[in-house]
């Protein structure tokens, strides 16, 4: 089923490092696979990132957050630059946007891709997502410095926990659960964290009460990173607070090939706000600019964004697009190849013209 005349306001952020490189391939391949489904994506395309920075003093100008809300999703690349400090890029930036547009899940999937190896002997077929708590936990704004250059100077930082944040992330993870093998991993330290993770682990338990046939397990964070490891293919959905599931999204990416092919998206689900899809690895300054970055994490985001959008079908296309390159031994250098990213987002592209 297409969406025939159907048009998405699309916000284009390219970033910093290799999102300069990466998302361009990507919309290549997006636009031709809305134009062949017959849909349309209106791309704004904004310069905003540590380039803008340098020039204005500021990740992206004041009417920013504004002009995204106009939007129907945000379509971001890479942050971060070794000149600027990472509180200055990611809080000026990746986190307002989360937050202004109560981005409360993060959603990371992660599998097995054909022609990719596991980077652990005996992983198995790994398809697992990762639910993350997007707006508070650990990566709260509460806390501070006192004494400042002084040898007793100290810094605070608070958790926040908040039933209605736990709550929503429990629940979005259980009903995703119920769609996949009615398994759920719970990501918890209550044994050394006194007061937040004991409060998660009850209201999770609160929420999965309403889903009888999800089997929930709750596990330590030392324990379950390990876990991963041993026996990534034995988890199905993890739901995780912020810290916790921006870890784990990580190394279960590296375990099932590389980071360079893991997608995220910033969910608003009520779609009260546009939601924000970008690949889970960061600007690599060691390799911007020389063509080799892989383009597969973006393009992947790009799928998400897709089913986002109610388009289902174009996302499974593009899907199958890239992970036929994949499969036929067409990889970048950090999956083991030779391919450059223009070779491989050609190879991508011929697919979907075929």
């Amino acid at each position: 089923m297409t969406s025939q005349g159907k048009r998405h306001d699309i916000a284009v952020i390219a970033g910093d490092g290799i999102g300069l490189e990466v998302v361009p391939a990507a919309l290549r391949c997006l636009d031709l696979v809305a134009e062949r489904h017959g849909f349309t994506l209106n791309l704004t395309e904004l310069p905003w990132g540590s380039a803008y920075f340098k020039a204005h003093g500021a990740m992206m100008p004041s009417t920013g957050l504004d002009d995204l809300a106009k939007h129907d999703a945000i379509f971001l690349g890479a942050v971060g630059d070794p000149e600027i400090p990472d509180v200055e890029t990611l809080w000026g930036l990746l986190i307002p946007i989360r937050r202004t547009f109560d981005q409360y899940i993060n959603l990371r999937p992660v599998r097995t891709l054909s022609g990719i190896p596991a980077r652990v002997a005996g992983a198995g077929d790994v398809d697992l997502v990762i639910v993350r708590e997007n707006v508070e936990g650990e990566y709260s704004a509460v806390g501070g410095r006192i004494y400042a250059g002084e040898p007793h100077e100290a810094a605070i930082q608070d958790a926040v926990f908040t039933r209605r944040g736990v709550t929503r992330a429990a629940r979005f993870a259980a009903e995703l659960a119920t769609t996949r093998r009615n398994k759920l991993t719970s990501a918890t330290k209550s044994n050394g964290i006194i007061h937040t993770m004991p409060f998660w682990d009850e209201v999770v338990a609160d929420v999965l009460a309403d889903f009888p046939g999800v089997a929930v397990d709750k596990v330590l964070i030392d324990a379950l990173a390990a876990k991963l490891v041993l026996d990534p293919a034995g988890f199905d959905v993890i739901v995780a607070s912020n810290l916790f599931g921006d870890i784990l999204s990580d190394l279960a990416g590296a375990i099932a090939g590389s980071i360079g092919v893991a997608p995220s998206g910033n969910l608003n689900p009520e779609k009260k706000h546009p939601s924000m899809f970008e690949p889970v690895h960061g600007s690599a300054p060691d390799i911007a600019g020389q063509g080799v970055a892989n383009p597969v994490g973006q393009l992947w985001a790009g799928v998400m964004m897709l089913d986002h959008l109610g388009e289902p079908a174009a996302a499974a296309e593009l899907t199958a697009a890239f992970e036929a390159c994949l499969a036929e031994g067409l990889r970048t250098r950090d999956l083991g190849g030779t391919a450059s990213t223009a070779e491989f987002t050609d190879g991508v592209a011929a697919r979907l013209r075929a």
